[in-house]
């Protein structure tokens, strides 16, 4: 039976709970919560397990700080036997706008360094990855205050909205493929 791998990347902690860099976590605590699931820590992170469609699946949050996010994903991959085409990475990008959705097979890290560390890990840049438009509405050399800093009101009032579209992706990833979920949410 096909198995399936969804990260959330974030950084543990209090203080980031609720900031931009954080949306992966979000993300993945919104579908345990639609599910009536509970997150278990476990080595390298928090996971949970759920069903879509019948077919098993993992949703991790790396307890490795954004910078170390490759471990906790290769780490489970290998213990679970999941293929990379099952992975899916949810991260934040400051290259779209706020909540724009963006689903691709393969790419860059972007500068983002969860990306980053997991394309070293995997030794490819061919996963699955479902990047969270953050927006670049900062000042020169506030980036990571930016980042780090937590949704304002006007962010708050749409992410309801925005994270159960993202829920909608996750399982559409899961039961309708990876071809399916670009075409149906890309750039919604």
């Amino acid at each position: 039976m096909k198995k399936f791998l969804i990260v959330g990347l974030g950084n543990i902690g209090s203080e980031y709970v609720n900031t931009r860099h954080n949306i992966g976590f979000k993300v993945l605590d919104y579908i345990i919560n639609q599910e009536n699931g509970s997150f278990n820590s476990v080595k390298l992170g928090d996971l949970a397990e759920i069903k879509i469609k019948g077919k098993t699946v993992f949703l991790l949050k790396p307890n490795t700080y954004m910078n170390l996010s490759g471990k906790a994903v290769k780490y489970w991959m290998d213990k679970e036997k999941i293929a990379k085409e099952n992975i899916l990475v949810i991260t934040d990008d400051l290259n779209l706008p706020f909540g724009t959705i963006r689903i691709k097979s393969k790419g860059s890290d972007g500068g983002h360094n969860g990306l980053k560390n997991i394309q070293l890990l995997l030794n490819t840049t061919e996963y699955p990855r479902f990047r969270f438009g953050i927006s670049d509405d900062f000042k020169k050399g506030k980036q990571v205050d930016y980042v780090l800093g937590e949704w304002d009101e006007e962010e708050k009032e749409k992410l309801k909205e925005r994270l159960e579209i993202s829920s909608e992706v996750v399982k559409s990833f899961v039961s309708a493929g990876l071809n399916n979920t670009m075409n149906t949410y890309n750039g919604k």
